[in-house]
């Protein structure tokens, strides 16, 4: 036995296993909301990758597995979860547009903010929901407050977290008030080109999962014999948890299918309309 070549191999393999683990990501250097009560100062700031929009539109589907999937949507791709909601709305059954409501991704916006007092950290993502959307594109749309975004003269936003009850469950519910005063964002000019330049993109921070992956994650979900409650993540107002179906009708088809067919099958069948018509966005 050659031992200099039995160390060689083990070192190789080592190596290999070293350089496949995943690297560590600290997420508080990506993503900021307020994980606590108080008040927050934060500032938005030009989006780097749409100079005319602050606000990035997202779209989540909540419920279906353990952890929240991005809709394949989002990338211009065909999911399987929005394409099964196409279909139950292509019946006339109630239950089925009822079931493909409550499936249908909810939207969850992003803006690149700059927390006061943490500006060490860079810019990062403020997640909200459509709540306090409403009310930033309310105030953008004041002629009394401006351009809030602008690096000189913008506008500084105090943002309020209180503990209360939210969709049936203790929660952070946030507020926003805009500040009377225009602010710059820094005056120092290094600083406000990093805060610019250097922004997470959501698209590309976040797991894009495979079509495969999340048709098989709705057919267990659909599954009565392997119910699985999912998690849901969100600030002021959670979407409605979607509860996992059991021993009752969870949804029909017009034209039922012949009873040899599988049940697998009937429900690959009803992904054969492949046609770019049944993408919602």
């Amino acid at each position: 036995m050659d031992i200099n070549a039995i160390k060689q191999r083990l070192n190789s393999l080592q190596s290999s296993n070293n350089s496949s683990k995943k690297e560590k990501i600290d997420y508080s250097k990506i993503y900021w909301k307020p994980r606590e009560e108080g008040k927050f100062q934060i500032r938005i700031v030009p989006s780097k990758f749409d100079s005319s929009n602050p606000f990035k539109e997202v779209f989540v589907h909540y419920g279906i597995s353990k952890y929240p999937m991005y809709a394949l949507t989002n990338w211009g791709e065909k999911d399987p979860i929005v394409e099964f909601c196409s279909q139950l709305r292509k019946t006339n059954d109630k239950e089925n547009w009822v079931l493909a409501k409550k499936l249908d991704p909810k939207m969850r916006i992003f803006a690149p903010v700059v927390v006061r007092g943490e500006e060490e950290k860079g810019t990062r993502l403020w997640e909200f929901g459509k709540e306090i959307y409403m009310q930033l594109l309310g105030i953008a749309d004041d002629e009394d407050y401006g351009d809030f975004t602008d690096i000189n003269e913008g506008r500084d936003f105090t943002v309020e977290a209180v503990r209360g009850e939210i969709a049936g469950r203790q929660g952070l519910k946030t507020s926003i008030r805009v500040k009377p005063k225009t602010t710059p964002l820094s005056t120092d000019a290094k600083q406000v080109e990093l805060f610019l330049t250097e922004q997470p993109d959501i698209l590309e921070v976040q797991r894009k999962r495979t079509y495969d992956d999340m048709k098989e994650a709705l057919q267990s979900w659909l599954s009565p014999d392997e119910p699985e409650e999912g998690d849901i993540i969100d600030d002021e107002k959670d979407p409605e948890p979607i509860s996992t179906p059991k021993n009752e009708k969870v949804y029909t088809m017009n034209t039922p299918a012949p009873s040899k067919t599988s049940k697998a099958d009937q429900f690959d069948s009803l992904f054969d309309d492949e046609s770019d018509d049944d993408l919602p966005f």
